[in-house]
């Protein structure tokens, strides 16, 4: 546990860095179908984008329906690779800094997510727009470290309200990037600069430049201001542990509440990332909403996120426990889901993303708060680390499903089955024991 200044330090760090790896995660969001279109008019139909175009044909020939489903398969596919990324490289960078340090761990990740960006920037083609996404979402998996650096500086009773600052950083990914990317479509540097289209800039290119000076900002802040973390005593620990698959740890982790708690929180955020990544599909066949319009949505979950995570848990988990507040978002989202699914007005909408806001809002530092407290103070690295990563495979796995069910069955269908999944964690979260503080 660190001074109180030392603590106010690197809890701003982590707060930027993970803003700006949630940036990178959804300023793509409300770009999808344009993306799609410019880079079919600089690819054509051969290479690699050609093949995967052909692959969704088929796919949809066979299915026997040809709604828009260009567009949604094609955004659930390339919606799922960042997350992905993040899912496999988490639980590494999360135990290597249990090992090295939390300081130079984030300086090299934050340095790469700087590199995708600049390299998204210069994504003239298909291919190079991939594997910039590639390179982001895997250096994102720092989001482990960082997590285990707020266990590093708070204490176990204010364990909840640090995991609440994540939920801001959260909060303001998610209000930010779709918005940026939404009003960056406004603006093409191609179009503006023409000379520069030779070196790969393109119509995407502005949302990158804005994302590639968040990082740079946070690497010179994490190099002047973020001290290191993590107990000796822990890194000494920690020396011997052994990097694995985080499905590997956690199907041998200790059977207890940690593991519960990581195993529900994969359900909840599977439905939550699967609603979330189709609510542009919806808003645009139900409400006309265009790429530029898309913004509001998100703007309006973001806030409500700010202003429950960052107000209302840090009052209520000390006077009623993690374990009830988490339960309370549960039903909230659930709710949320039906509210959003079943809406046929603007106010119905809305009606429902408060209350998925709120109970986001709820649910997502409790859950966390509940891992750090369940785990040794020698394994915070390695199993929040574990718990991204869970995240992160959730988020790869509920864009894809999330589309082609919505793409098969529609809204309706698919924001009924997001609820019923949010039972799953609700049942699973009714044994768990009160933390040890």
């Amino acid at each position: 546990m660190q001074n109180g200044r030392t603590s106010k330090s690197a809890l701003g760090v982590i707060f930027l860095t993970i803003f700006i790896d949630l940036l990178g995660f959804t300023i793509v969001f409300p770009l999808f179908p344009a993306i799609l279109d410019h880079y079919l008019k600089v690819d054509g139909t051969g290479g690699f984008l050609g093949w995967i175009v052909s692959q969704i044909d088929s796919f949809a020939r066979i299915a026997g329906n040809h709604s828009n489903y260009r567009t949604v398969l094609f955004g659930g596919i390339l919606g799922s690779l960042y997350g992905f990324l993040q899912f496999l490289m988490a639980p590494v960078w999360g135990a290597l800094s249990d090992k090295i340090g939390r300081r130079q761990v984030l300086l090299f990740t934050v340095a790469g997510t700087a590199m995708s960006y600049l390299l998204w920037f210069f994504s003239g083609s298909f291919i190079i727009f991939v594997l910039a996404r590639l390179i982001g979402g895997g250096f994102a998996g720092n989001l482990s470290v960082a997590t285990a650096a707020v266990a590093d500086v708070t204490t176990r009773e204010n364990r909840a309200k640090g995991m609440g600052l994540v939920g801001v950083a959260f909060g303001l990914g998610f209000l930010f990037g779709p918005a940026i990317g939404s009003i960056a479509a406004f603006k093409d540097l191609s179009a503006s600069y023409p000379a520069l289209a030779h070196y790969g800039v393109n119509p995407f290119s502005l949302p990158a430049l804005l994302s590639l000076t968040f990082s740079v900002i946070n690497l010179i802040w994490i190099s002047l201001k973020f001290p290191e973390t993590l107990d000796p005593a822990h890194k000494s620990a920690n020396e011997t542990i052994r990097i694995r698959h985080p499905l590997h740890e956690l199907m041998h982790a200790q059977q207890g509440p940690a593991r519960r708690t990581n195993w529900l929180y994969f359900v909840f955020t599977l439905a939550f990332s699967g609603m979330e990544f189709s609510l542009p599909f919806l808003a645009a066949e139900k409400f006309h909403y265009g790429p530029t319009d898309m913004w509001k949505l998100f703007m309006f979950l973001g806030v409500t996120l700010i202003l429950v995570q960052g107000g209302i848990v840090r009052r209520v988990v000390p006077k009623y426990g993690e374990k009830p507040v988490m339960l309370a978002g549960f039903i909230s989202d659930l709710l949320a889901f039906l509210f959003i699914g079943l809406s046929t007005t603007t106010t119905g909408l809305f009606t429902g993303l408060a209350l998925l806001g709120l109970g986001t809002g709820l649910a997502n530092p409790s859950v966390s708060a509940l891992v750090s407290l369940y785990s040794k103070p020698e394994e915070q690295g390695r199993m929040l680390g574990v718990f991204r990563s869970l995240g992160s495979l959730a988020r790869g796995v509920g864009p894809i499903i999330a589309c082609l069910i919505y793409w098969l069955m529609g809204a309706q269908v698919t924001y009924s089955l997001a609820a019923l999944i949010l039972i799953v964690p609700l049942v699973m979260a009714l044994p768990l024991p009160k933390p040890n503080k």
